[in-house]
């Protein structure tokens, strides 16, 4: 109870603060309990002028569905093929690109940027999300799960004339839900947080994401604490929903991930 209480207050702490009143706010004295609700900081957060929140809301939508969406489309097929095909080099293949999981990201930011300033993609949708539609750990983590599933379900797809395609879509993804779900978590938390990259790809407010956007609202308005506070607490909300819908299966492919030897 103390850890979970621990956890807690900070949350509660950012609600308080933006729902109490001005002068409370600022007041010496702690308040832990309301006696009056003021809603105005949200009112006055979302309609400010200086920066359009509900855009970058939808940027981070945007952003981080789309590069999820694409992890698990690009992870899922790559893993498919360095667990359940056979064919010469392919373990040699798959630790060469899990080796790619220990250069930082940052060796690799100047590079990507020039990249897209020459294909005419810095501050555009397609420079946020498509350097982030591939990667490792996905790859590994979904390998792992499918090394799992059973083979004898493959071998009687195969019997039947099912294509490869057609046993990756129709048998492999159907059966690795709880893995496919961790991922979707992982990205879409990853993504939603995201801070460094999107400050370095965008230049224009219209493409700022919700983290460039509270902090830049920070330097804008420093003393308006409670509408920073309501800002990061609908920011949040995206991805807790996305946790406490999904925790289950979230739970069983953290659980089940990693447990073969093949």
């Amino acid at each position: 109870c103390g850890v979970a209480l621990v956890v807690i207050l900070p949350f509660y702490w950012m609600f308080l603060t933006s729902i109490l009143p001005i002068s409370e706010v600022y007041s010496t004295s702690v308040t832990w309990l309301p006696r009056r609700i003021d809603l105005s900081a949200y009112v006055s957060a979302f309609s400010s002028e200086a920066l359009p929140f509900a855009r970058l809301f939808l940027n981070s939508i945007v952003v981080s569905t789309s590069v999820t969406t694409l992890q698990v489309i690009t992870s899922s097929m790559a893993a498919y093929s360095l667990a359940r095909l056979r064919y010469p080099g392919r373990d040699t293949l798959f630790l060469v690109y899990l080796s790619t999981l220990m250069i930082p990201v940052q060796v690799t930011m100047i590079p990507t940027f020039l990249v897209l300033r020459w294909l005419g993609w810095v501050d555009t949708y397609a420079g946020l999300i498509l350097p982030a539609a591939f990667s490792p750990f996905g790859v590994f983590l979904l390998r792992q799960y499918f090394l799992t599933l059973p083979y004898e379900l493959e071998d009687a797809a195969r019997i039947d004339g099912a294509s490869f395609l057609q046993i990756y879509w129709s048998i492999i993804m159907p059966l690795s839900g709880p893995a496919i779900t961790a991922l979707v978590i992982f990205t879409f938390l990853a993504q939603w947080n995201e801070f460094l990259w999107p400050l370095i790809v965008t230049n224009k407010i219209e493409r700022f994401t919700l983290s460039i956007g509270l902090q830049y609202f920070r330097g804008l308005e420093f003393a308006q604490w409670p509408e920073l506070m309501a800002i990061s607490l609908v920011s949040m909300l995206p991805v807790l929903i996305v946790f406490l819908v999904q925790q289950r299966r979230f739970v069983q492919g953290i659980a089940l991930t990693g447990l073969t030897g093949r």
